[in-house]
């Protein structure tokens, strides 16, 4: 008998229509002989909606508060969904975040699991019920309620996949599986019968938008197989998995693209040691996520420092900026928001001579201008205009062979 973890988003259960066809299908699961565990996320947009609600209410809230307010969704799915097993004949019973033993830090709206204590979890299977459990949320060390922000309901369903040595951790979704570009752009774009953990963290932090970050980590270091289905036509979709070396990957398996990051610039920065490390403590300080980074080679001794931040950040960001601008002498401070990412991922780049060439010919051959480079050894990301991210991908999907037939 296999244990399996089954997480259902925001869209799979977004009407009572979708929670019985959900239930039916973990039933379905049951009678073929598996243990299942499910992890919901809230209805649609419902956590939208309460986010309007607070809006409404008060313009500013405390983090604490909108835990509380944001978790009541999830609660919502995970009691119905509760109910539409029972009708479909299986016994359940539906548990929070803290119920299912899920422990965090004290950090409100983003935070980190700390311990799993899935006892509550197991002895429900034990009893031979499907146990449905609240994604997104746990308790605090001070006992408070928590969420583990956007997408944390992937990060809980890993967590319990991890703690109860499931077999796998299905994430079912409005897409069929992982795609080599969105698709909604790139019309022949293919699904991927399989990634590895490494070029599925590069492809969920460079824009790809099915699997949150933080899960595909979780799953990476604990060796939870993952499997990225569609809840509208169960078909298999994308394993994402240890790589096997004994395979010969595709050179380029994914092509993403983001929009949601914005370029700082400090210009006329004094080249001398320490001037970096001072300018980057002001944004850790801030809490400031800073991504790419590149200093240009220095004349007269002074250089230029441009990085990327989220565009959520920005103002944030520009205010450290000007915080530290006179310490460390830099001449301006300047922003633009109107850049986009553009991102090439696969286990084979590592090992084929001739990608980036390729890569920056067939952005030249279109017209792009590269403004910024960051690589790794399966990735290279390249910053060009927003208004060309969608031609970008389009040309290079092609470019390397990733159009389905």
């Amino acid at each position: 008998m296999a244990l399996i973890v089954q997480k259902f988003g925001g869209t799979s259960v977004g009407d009572a229509q979708r929670i019985r066809s959900v239930a039916d299908h973990v039933a379905q699961t049951r009678a073929a002989g598996n243990e299942v565990v499910v992890v919901v996320s809230a209805m649609g947009q419902f956590t939208d909606d309460l986010i309007q609600l607070a809006d409404g209410v008060s313009p500013t809230r405390t983090a604490r508060e909108m835990d509380m307010l944001l978790t009541a969704g999830e609660r919502i799915s995970m009691a119905l969904m509760s109910m539409a097993l029972g009708a479909a004949g299986v016994e359940s019973a539906s548990f929070t975040g803290s119920q299912a033993g899920i422990i965090t830090d004290t950090r409100h709206m983003r935070a980190k699991i700390l311990e799993m204590r899935p006892d509550r979890i197991r002895e429900a299977l034990d009893d031979g019920l499907v146990p449905v459990v609240a994604g997104f949320q746990g308790v605090s060390t001070e006992r408070d309620i928590t969420t583990l922000g956007r997408g944390g309901s992937d990060v809980t369903a890993v967590a319990l996949a991890a703690a109860l040595k499931a077999e796998v951790c299905e994430i079912y979704t409005d897409v069929a599986g992982v795609f080599s570009a969105d698709p909604h752009k790139v019309p022949k774009a293919r699904r991927l019968k399989q990634v590895s953990y490494d070029e599925m963290m590069e492809i969920s932090a460079t824009g790809g938008r099915v699997l949150m970050l933080r899960s595909v980590e979780f799953a990476r270091r604990h060796h939870v197989p993952m499997h990225v289905r569609s809840s509208f036509t169960w078909q298999p979709g994308t394993w994402i998995v240890e790589e096997d070396p004994t395979m010969e990957e595709a050179i380029v398996s994914a092509i993403t693209d983001d929009t949601s990051e914005a370029k700082i610039t400090v210009a006329g920065v004094p080249d001398r040691p320490g001037v970096a490390a001072e300018l980057f403590r002001g944004l850790a300080d801030a809490g400031i996520n800073v991504d790419m980074i590149v200093q240009n080679t220095s004349a007269n001794a002074v250089t230029d420092i441009s990085f990327t931040v989220a565009k959520t950040e920005l103002d944030a960001a520009m205010e450290a900026c000007r915080n530290v601008q006179k310490s460390i002498g830099a001449e301006t401070v300047s922003s633009d928001d109107g850049i986009g990412r553009v991102t090439i991922v696969g286990g084979g780049m590592k090992s084929s001579p001739g990608v980036t060439a390729l890569m920056f010919e067939t952005l030249s051959l279109h017209g792009i201008n590269i403004e910024m480079i960051s690589t790794s050894s399966i990735r290279l990301s390249c910053v060009i205009r927003a208004d060309r991210v969608d031609d970008a991908v389009r040309h290079l999907h092609s470019a390397f062979g990733l159009d389905a037939e």
